[in-house]
């Protein structure tokens, strides 16, 4: 248990406000670096997205394939539980730096599919080895190869914990909570399920997961769309609360309202950070296996995605506080179900874990594909068949497992992807600024 608990409180540090900052700074410096190209280039994303052309690709899937898979994994639990904690804990500014910090990760997502999808197509074009994301073009630095096995390893690690464990966790509470269903059948369904897709290859990972972000798009909009409307009075009330709580409080002395933004800043940035999932490189793995050489495509598209994923998170958070629940002393998805019980009654958490459901599947469909990535890549394309085994048995112990326990252990690993990620960005953007300016001086 000591041992536990030490690994705890280092996982705690690691993830802190250092390296929130270090996250922040390095879209910043992508920010200017580009031009802005998230400002610059927002409607031509959406038009990339929307209409996008026919490709001929030789990869696992095509660009809007990887588009819809990083908004799977992009649209998690986090939206719903993180930011009921976010609200709790940070207050109703909280949101708008959610929604703040969303658009200057917008940058570093842009930058890193770019630069995935740049380096594929060159090797795609020498060899017929696949390979994709931060794997491929941290080996383009001193010292990358071993960076890219670090990063690997941390993202096997981070996947099983967080991308599989905990969100077959989250599904069997939701059912567990809400219709009584004991949590280990849950846990052997989800196996069974995880089994199914995995001895389906990366093609049935691609199109399961290509069903199931409509349905759960399509219920969260319509739901918290009906929130807002319905609480409609509120709404100008409660964007004023957000923008006055984000940076001062006249109620409040000095130092306090200090803390207070201190508090919403931090929280607005975590949760920014955590639910788009801008800076781990995992995004960048998708779209370096379409096959596709239009760097600036993919990296549009990519760049929308993060948008897209803080607006879920903003909406959360304003149908928090129009529904008058953000400070009744609730937190997490308790938070979250209130707001959906002011308009939709007994049924609001229903509908909540029906979301849960559906988020945790997505997530942990998508993450089968990038965690088999790093598997092959550090077996050399071998052991798919322990791989199977390794991530039936996360699903399986992770919905009957302490989520608590879980994020502790996938701390580490979370700082490490993103620590690593990140300064190979860095490192690299002398040389890819110029190729990047060029593309988008062609548009």
């Amino acid at each position: 248990m000591e041992i536990l608990a030490h690994i705890t409180s280092f996982g705690s540090w690691v993830i802190g406000l250092p390296l929130m900052l270090f996250v922040v700074a390095v879209s910043t410096i992508y920010t200017i670096a580009l031009k802005g190209i998230q400002f610059r280039f927002f409607f031509r994303a959406w038009r990339e997205a929307l209409t996008p052309a026919k490709a001929k690709t030789s990869g696992d899937m095509t660009p809007v394939q990887a588009f819809l898979n990083t908004l799977n994994m992009g649209i998690g639990n986090g939206s719903l539980a993180g930011v009921g904690t976010a609200i709790y804990a940070g207050g109703p500014g909280s949101a708008f730096w959610i929604l703040f910090f969303g658009f200057i990760l917008m940058s570093i997502r842009f930058a890193e599919v770019y630069i995935s999808t740049l380096y594929g197509s060159r090797v795609k074009a020498t060899s017929s080895a696949s390979i994709g994301g931060p794997m491929l073009y941290l080996r383009n630095i001193y010292g990358g190869q071993f960076l890219a096995f670090m990063y690997a390893s941390a993202c096997v690690f981070f996947g099983l914990a967080v991308g599989n464990a905990i969100q077959a966790n989250s599904v069997a509470l939701s059912l567990s909570a809400t219709w009584g269903i004991d949590k280990l059948y849950v846990a052997v369904g989800v196996v069974i399920f995880v089994a199914y897709i995995l001895m389906g290859g990366a093609q049935r990972i691609v199109k399961v997961s290509e069903k199931i972000v409509p349905i759960k798009v399509i219920v969260f909009f319509s739901a918290s769309l009906a929130i807002i409307c319905y609480h409609y009075q509120a709404i100008i009330p409660a964007l004023y609360l957000i923008i006055t709580n984000a940076f001062s409080s006249h109620a409040l002395a000095g130092g306090a309202a200090g803390f207070a933004v201190q508090q919403a800043i931090r929280y607005g940035m975590n949760r920014s950070i955590m639910a788009t999932e801008s800076g781990l490189g995992t995004a960048a793995i998708l779209f370096g296996f379409t096959g596709e050489n239009d760097s600036m495509h993919n990296g549009l598209m990519g760049m929308l995605t993060t948008f897209i994923s803080s607006l879920v998170c903003f909406l959360v958070a304003l149908c928090i506080i129009v529904s008058g629940v953000w400070n009744n002393g609730l937190t997490s998805t308790e938070l979250t179900i209130a707001s959906f019980n002011t308009v939709f009654g007994v049924y609001g958490g229903w509908i909540v874990s029906f979301l849960a459901i559906t988020f945790g599947i997505g997530v942990l469909v998508t993450y089968a594909y990038i965690v088999r990535a790093a598997w092959l890549y550090l077996t050399g394309g071998h052991l798919v068949h322990l791989f199977t085994i390794a991530y039936c048995a996360a699903s399986f112990f992770g919905a009957l497992a302490d989520p608590n326990a879980i994020f502790d252990l996938g701390d580490i690993p979370l700082a490490l992807l993103l620590f690593i990620n990140l300064s190979g960005l860095l490192i690299l953007l002398p040389r890819i600024r110029k190729d990047i300016v060029t593309a988008i001086a062609q548009e």
